[in-house]
């Protein structure tokens, strides 16, 4: 029997720096945009280019890490699920999606330009990511030796 599937996997620049903030219960959640492009020729030869913007939410010490280390400009990929909010104003059903972020791997480092650099491969880069350990610690992953790092033990 077929099983149900929701993951998107974003990869662009951030296009305003993250905003966190806690909920009543206090809960951190921080939300950013990401912008991706695509590009094509047209019919005619003309190179075309359309922009997307993705409102991406981080909940917890993932929400924490991305307000802490991103800002306007950086690349990320970002990989989570999509959920659509709904609600009515004066009137006016409205709704939105957003992608809740599950990991988050920062593409560039802190010193790298954003503007024009590509940022290298992630495999190359680290990565945030929640844990489901029993601990519920969140890590940094470094792709290259597949080791776990203690935030406690990055010097930035």
């Amino acid at each position: 029997m077929a099983k149900s599937f929701n993951q998107a996997i974003v990869m662009g620049n951030l296009t305003r720096d993250p905003e966190l903030r806690a909920t009543p219960g206090g809960q951190q959640v921080a939300s950013f945009s990401v912008a991706t492009n695509r590009t094509w020729t047209d019919g005619n030869g003309e190179r075309k280019e359309a922009v997307e913007y993705h409102e991406i939410v981080a909940w917890g010490k993932l929400g924490e890490l991305v307000a802490q280390y991103l800002a306007k400009g950086r690349k990320v990929m970002v990989i989570g699920r999509l959920q659509t909010q709904s609600w009515e104003k004066d009137g006016v059903k409205r709704q939105r999606t957003e992608i809740v972020a599950s990991d988050v791997n920062f593409l560039d480092s802190r010193g790298d330009a954003p503007a024009g650099d590509d940022g290298g491969s992630s495999a190359s880069k680290p990565s945030a990511t929640t844990n489901t350990t029993k601990s519920n610690d969140v890590v940094i992953e470094d792709l290259d030796s597949n080791q776990n790092i203690n935030l406690d033990d990055i010097p930035f």
